[in-house]
């Protein structure tokens, strides 16, 4: 009979509770089993340890239960976050967004190309000279917003510096 209450060998723990001497040191070694205490200590030492790995509390060799469980559950949370975001309208795939940043380019394309001839008809006494200023200052701006890539945007790049139109008195 052992006596819980002395010191044991670790090979006669190992016999105690099923497993090798070896496997014994390495639980030594991990601290999960006090050197010096008794056998009782040692026991209640590794019954606890196993409790808690056998609850995914605590790290079984490489593959830390506790990290995966927390990472699946940050991943779970954050595909759900995106959901409802689509859901309430607040998200939606780059795709989308590209298709109609287009539509929304080419209908202020087809407005600005108006412009010229909007002039021309309210003023009609303003030079030729003029009106070919307006619209290469027209096409000049087309030009640097068609430039303008969904990557700059996202990055939050403010307005290139050629956007700023010059007006001579």
């Amino acid at each position: 009979m052992i006596d819980l209450e002395q010191q044991i060998t670790q090979s006669a723990f190992g016999k105690l509770v099923g497993i090798s001497q070896p496997a014994v040191s390495d639980l030594l070694s991990r601290r999960v089993i006090a050197e010096g205490d008794t056998a009782g200590g040692w026991l209640l030492s590794y019954t606890g340890h196993l409790r808690e790995v056998a609850a995914g509390r605590e790290s079984a060799g490489d593959l830390d239960l506790v990290q995966e469980r927390a990472g699946l559950a940050k991943e779970q949370r954050e595909r759900i976050a995106m959901q409802n975001a689509v859901t309430r309208r607040e998200l939606a795939p780059v795709v989308v967004i590209e298709e109609v940043l287009a539509k929304a380019g080419n209908k202020v394309g087809g407005i600005l190309d108006a412009i010229p001839g909007a002039i021309r008809r309210r003023v009609p006494g303003l030079p030729a000279e003029a009106l070919t200023h307006i619209a290469s200052e027209i096409a000049r701006v087309r030009n640097l917003a068609a430039a303008i890539s969904l990557a700059d945007l996202l990055d939050d790049k403010s307005a290139p510096d050629e956007l700023d139109v010059e007006i001579e008195a």
